[in-house]
């Protein structure tokens, strides 16, 4: 079997931050030996509105390119055709049949068609059963036809939320075996040698002075570039950018250098400036996680329901010693833990206003699919051979610019003695503890009872 690397068409930006977005086609050329490989046009990519540029830092895109890569995803995008053109209630993706018709898309050297790389426009995943007697898993959903946004962002036509891909799927299905060992995570977090410099540097600041401009750009210039950590999954997969890009864009949110989407969701510094008491320690940290009800199964756990799926934000606070190193982390002050219970309470609305925040939704039920499948033996239920879509060798999955820095950016807001100078924290999933909180239901059973299989080779129908 030839390798066949699919990668985005004409993309003008796929890389890293804030609102991933890989949206058009991919394309294929014929490599030495016969193999196929799909090939980007234009390796400048951007997630959402960010950047990571060859250097592997982050930034976000400029308005003109923002406008360029709209027309281009446009431009490239597939017309929907078929029954993709309709909205479903639950639409069916069976794995084994969308291996054998990517692999037939290898074998005549064909390029994958949006409609697998969009997973026939599915927006989330609700249900995974499997069926021994057809040698099939599948997961269904709520889909919709898909168009590109005016940000640029591919979403379902009608909710605007983001669709579920391909390229994340395989990721997180060929990563689940080392979330067994560690969590699937990304942190940006200031460096040590950083935080000492600006820790001495804001001792000999009295007050902001007549240029509070000048002061805040010393205090960026002393903190210097942020380190990005990806933990879980491969920083140069798209799975991982999506990661970065929510955390970049949640600390954007909190520290008012981006407006909120939604109301009655201020910015921290916000709060902090019209609150009458303020924390000694000024380094709040916030992290995103899974958020899941208990997992629904049949007696025989061939039918799975994913329920509850959410995101909640957790907020605590770091304590650096002179030498700028993380001395320890504690509970949140009531202030910080209030901006994160009001994105938690905000996130739904939220991921419908940035489509970040439903990329990392998305995300996270991916990695507990992957770990659903894995933990309880479903492959093993099914008879399923699914040596394609685990094995990154034949079907290799786009590299991105790995995310490694980001520059500092300092808000001015002084409370008393107290400067608020950086914020840490990240994502952080850890699906093998979700999949291991399961209740029985006879609904889920009574669910793939009225599923009807399609008897034909089309490896999704509603």
């Amino acid at each position: 079997m030839s390798a066949c690397k699919f990668v985005p068409h004409r993309s003008l930006a796929i890389a890293l931050f804030a609102l991933l977005v890989c949206s058009a086609c991919p394309t294929v050329s014929r490599a030495q030996g016969g193999n196929c490989r799909f090939s980007n046009q234009n390796n400048q990519r951007s997630v959402g509105g960010v950047l990571v540029n060859g250097e592997n830092v982050v930034d976000n895109v400029t308005l003109d390119d923002k406008a360029e890569l709209i027309k281009i995803r446009r431009e490239a995008l597939e017309a929907i055709g078929g029954d993709a053109r309709k909205p479903s209630k639950l639409r069916m993706i069976s794995l084994r049949k969308l291996q054998n018709a990517i692999e037939a898309q290898q074998k005549n050297m064909q390029p994958l068609s949006d409609e697998m790389y969009y997973l026939a426009g599915l927006q989330r995943i609700e249900y995974v059963f499997a069926f021994p007697d057809q040698k099939d898993i599948v997961i269904a959903g709520p889909a919709e036809p898909w168009l590109i946004n005016d940000e640029g962002n591919l979403v379902g036509k009608t909710s605007g939320r983001p669709v579920v891909r391909l390229e994340d799927l395989l990721i997180a299905l060929r990563t689940v075996e080392s979330a067994q060992r560690e969590a699937i995570s990304c942190s940006i977090d200031p460096t040590p040698e950083g935080m000492s410099r600006v820790q001495s540097f804001l001792k000999k600041q009295t007050s902001i002075g007549t240029n509070p401009q000048a002061t805040i750009a010393e205090i960026e210039r002393q903190l210097g570039p942020q380190t990005i950590t990806v933990t879980g999954v491969p920083a140069t997969s798209r799975f991982a950018n999506v990661l970065v890009a929510a955390d970049y864009k949640m600390k954007r949110l909190a520290m008012n250098f981006e407006q909120s989407p939604v109301k009655g969701m201020p910015s921290y510094l916000e709060m902090l400036k019209d609150a009458t008491a303020t924390s000694k320690n000024m380094t709040p940290r916030w992290w995103m996680a899974p958020r899941y009800e208990p997992l629904l199964k049949d007696a025989e756990g061939l039918s799975w329901k994913i329920s509850g799926a959410g995101v909640k934000t957790i907020a605590e606070e770091d304590f650096f010693n002179a030498d700028g190193k993380r001395e320890k982390t504690v509970k949140a002050s009531p202030l910080a833990q209030k901006w994160a219970q009001t994105m938690t309470d905000k996130y739904e609305e939220l991921a419908g206003k940035d489509t970040i925040f439903g990329e990392l939704r998305n995300c996270m039920d991916l990695a507990v699919v992957a770990a659903l499948i894995t933990k309880h033996h479903l492959l093993d239920k099914a008879g399923l051979d699914t040596h394609l879509l685990f094995d990154g060798k034949q079907l290799i999955t786009e590299e991105f610019n790995a995310p490694k820095h980001v520059n500092s950016k300092a808000s001015y807001l002084k409370k008393g003695k107290n400067w608020i100078i950086s914020t840490s924290g990240g994502v952080q999933i850890q699906p093998m503890d979700i999949v291991a909180n399961v209740k029985e239901s006879a609904e889920v059973a009574e669910t793939r009872g009225k599923l009807a299989m399609d008897k034909g080779n089309r490896w999704w129908w509603d």
